[in-house]
């Protein structure tokens, strides 16, 4: 399987990367603490305008018809920058679920109406999945589209209950949404509801582990600098050979989970029944290089690493908020677990990144939609 990007991809992600180094730093991320909203309406209005809110959608919806490997490298863009605000969500969640509502014909009017103000930036809306129920910045939605038992529901911000809750990472604004499973706001249950949430808990489990990879990467970056800067007794602490293992260290770990965040984009976009394991293989991937890159920037750091005027710590503290986003350790260790042990599992290397990984035999399908009945 070929994971090469076009050149087109690559021009789209760097122009990304450019205003989004420009726009998101340390200092600004730090103002966004002692604001009332902590959303910078200024850096929402040129995202708009370079049509990364259009991006998942289809060119007959008026979108830019991109793929779930055209946003993996979007979302690593910006974990890589620590963004605060909820982009990623809204790109690799929230459009694709509404396409797939369109698609089945589901709703009325008001879903189209949604996906041309989520467009044209008139409003914003927040996607919860039974295993998520913690949304970042809610409160500033104006529809949020939430799963109860195999029902899928769209209901505007004010039919919800939304509670606030604290992050460790004070860059997010927590809101623990209750809303009552009414009638008139479903889209969507049974065989089809369970479906569709098994959906979204792949793409958020795929847009969780991206972004783990760019704060990778911010972090290796930051603790390569630090170590080539700071000197003690006259050398560079990173001359050391403790501190070169430590970093090399993340580095490998950091290419090893780059293919497995690929093909899980890939899978998802292309044979989403066999989405599971490779979702699940992604997550556990970034979420090791991503935790090891935390403690061995503060460890690089030394004690400073720990202090609010060091950039390490605003980067190691969205890592540890997502290593239990959209699923923890233990439930995407089951899902590989559930998918090995069946009897037609397919496994060895011609399965692993080869185009055979994309094909699942017509037995295996009533086992997947089981499993996504029992993992809701």
């Amino acid at each position: 399987m070929d994971f090469t990007f076009s050149a087109e991809q690559l021009e789209f992600r760097d122009a990304l990367n450019a205003l989004l180094r420009e726009e998101v730093t340390g200092e600004r991320i730090r103002a966004r603490w002692e604001s009332n909203t902590g959303w910078d309406e200024g850096l929402e209005a040129q995202l708009l305008s370079m049509g990364v809110f259009s991006l998942m959608f289809p060119e007959s919806l008026g979108g830019l018809g991109l793929g779930m490997v055209d946003s993996v490298l979007l979302a690593e863009a910006c974990g890589r920058v620590v963004l605060p605000e909820p982009v990623v969500e809204t790109m690799m969640i929230a459009s694709p679920l509404l396409v797939d509502i369109l698609d089945r014909g589901l709703g009325n009017g008001s879903v189209q109406a949604i996906v041309d103000d989520l467009m044209a930036g008139k409003s914003r809306i927040a996607v919860s999945h039974p295993i998520n129920p913690h949304l970042n910045f809610a409160a500033r939605a104006d529809w949020i589209m939430a799963g109860s038992g195999d029902g899928v529901y769209l209901l505007p911000v004010d039919a919800i209950q939304l509670t606030a809750r604290k992050s460790v990472d004070p860059s997010r604004r927590l809101t623990e949404i209750r809303f009552d499973p009414l009638p008139e706001y479903c889209l969507a249950q049974g065989e089809v509801g369970a479906a569709l949430l098994r959906a979204v808990l792949n793409r958020g489990g795929l847009a969780t582990a991206a972004q783990l990879l760019g704060l990778a990467e911010n972090l290796i970056q930051q603790s390569v600098q630090y170590a080539g800067d700071r000197t003690q007794f006259g050398r560079p602490v990173g001359a050391n050979q403790a501190v070169k293992h430590l970093l090399a260290d993340v580095a490998v770990q950091l290419e090893y989970a780059r293919p497995v965040i690929a093909r899980a984009a890939y899978t998802v976009g292309f044979s989403p029944e066999r989405a599971d394991f490779a979702v699940s293989h992604a997550k556990l991937a970034a979420t090791r290089v991503a935790a090891l890159a935390a403690r061995y920037a503060i460890q690089v750091h030394g004690a400073m690493g720990y202090t609010w005027e060091c950039d390490v710590q605003i980067a190691a503290k969205r890592v540890w908020a997502l290593i239990s986003e959209w699923g923890e350790e233990g439930f995407h260790k089951n899902r590989i677990h559930e998918w090995l042990l069946q009897p037609n599992a397919l496994i060895g290397p011609e399965y692993t990144f080869g185009r055979r990984s994309l094909m699942i035999p017509s037995s295996d399908v009533g086992q997947c939609a089981s499993t996504a009945r029992t993992t809701k």
